[in-house]
């Protein structure tokens, strides 16, 4: 049986962070940074797949919205409501194990992605107010 490696780190421009096959938790490792960092990138790609891509596109041009009531993402043909980990979407009805951390639907990893590095968009409004408008 063979014994795990030693602890390494990287250092990139000064900072130390861990190396990309020790993190084992992209959120944790997320929150700590404080950006999406290539090996952060790296480890959630790995973890999530398309999905977790996918959730990456969706913060960067900002479509996670917190109302008041709800926290929103905006996917290409409708808007999700995320809450509690759990999302409206059919991939995370009918698909995933909500049981399991590492099953989510990119609407919920866009949410987790977009409050680690701080890029909700806030709005100081009700969504079912919103919702009307449409």
């Amino acid at each position: 049986m063979r014994s795990p490696p030693p602890h390494r780190t990287c250092f990139h421009g000064g900072v130390s962070r861990p190396a990309v096959a020790e993190i084992e938790n992209w959120r944790s490792a997320l929150a700590a940074a404080g950006k999406l960092q290539p090996d952060i990138v790296t480890a959630l790609l790995s973890v999530h797949g398309d999905r977790g891509a996918r959730a990456i596109e969706a913060v960067s041009e900002h479509r996670v919205k917190r109302y008041r009531d709800f926290t929103v993402v905006v996917g290409y043909d409708e808007e999700y409501v995320v809450e509690d980990g759990g999302c409206t979407c059919k991939d995370c009805q009918y698909n995933l194990d909500s049981t399991d951390p590492n099953q989510r639907c990119w609407h919920t990893l866009a949410v987790d992605i977009a409050e680690r590095i701080d890029q909700v968009d806030e709005h100081d409004m009700w969504y079912s107010d919103v919702r009307e408008f449409m």
